[in-house]
């Protein structure tokens, strides 16, 4: 099962993936999937199988094993790899995930919204070792803060010159800033959807 966003046709196209927690349709998945698609970008969401078990009988379920997440992900490039351009990505897990595909599945660009750089609390264990050499031209849409991922601990990794980040002003994992910031947590979305417009 896909959810589907913008024109069908379009040669460009971006996979979704959603995050360990919440689904392809929650409210960040639904914004951004809405505002990104439009005549020239298709936008597909999909459910990893843990995701989609949850969705049919209601009880949470721990994600799958990572080769399961992978296979899954190596199934929708190749489903889609007729697109002239053909981008994938996600939110935390989700684009974690594609970006341990995205090389070996020749696609022209990574999208990563909230990149769990670290698990919370494990700052001192980052999971970084494939970004170092990564050769797919990558964004990473980041918050200021995120409790995965802080700007402080980010800007110091040696990253692949592929990557590059965006941060989103004050924003936690979701890019929620906080009250005293000035900032909304619309116009944080908004900022992160252009930054992957014009990479697109």
């Amino acid at each position: 099962m896909y959810l589907e966003n913008g024109n069908a046709n379009s040669k460009t196209k971006l996979i979704l993936a959603h995050g360990a927690g919440a689904p392809m349709d929650s409210p960040f998945m639904d914004y951004f999937a809405e505002k990104l698609a439009g005549d020239d970008l298709h936008i597909i969401r999909f459910e990893f199988p843990y995701m989609q078990e949850r969705r049919e009988n209601g009880k949470k379920r721990p994600p799958n094993k990572q080769d399961i997440l992978l296979a899954c992900w190596r199934q929708l490039i190749a489903d889609f790899a007729g697109a002239d351009r053909l981008f994938i990505g996600g939110k935390s897990m989700g684009g974690r995930m594609a970006s341990l595909v995205a090389d070996e599945g020749g696609v022209s660009g990574l999208v990563c919204l909230g990149y769990p750089f670290y698990a919370i609390g494990k700052q001192d264990k980052p999971r970084i070792d494939h970004l170092k050499t990564l050769k797919c031209p990558t964004l990473v849409v980041q918050g200021e803060r995120d409790s995965m991922g802080n700007r402080d601990a980010v800007e110091h990794y040696d990253l692949s010159d592929s990557v590059k980040v965006f941060w989103t002003e004050d924003g936690d994992h979701s890019f929620k800033p906080r009250k005293a910031s000035g900032r909304t947590e619309i116009e944080n979305w908004d900022a992160a959807i252009d930054a992957v417009k014009q990479f697109i």
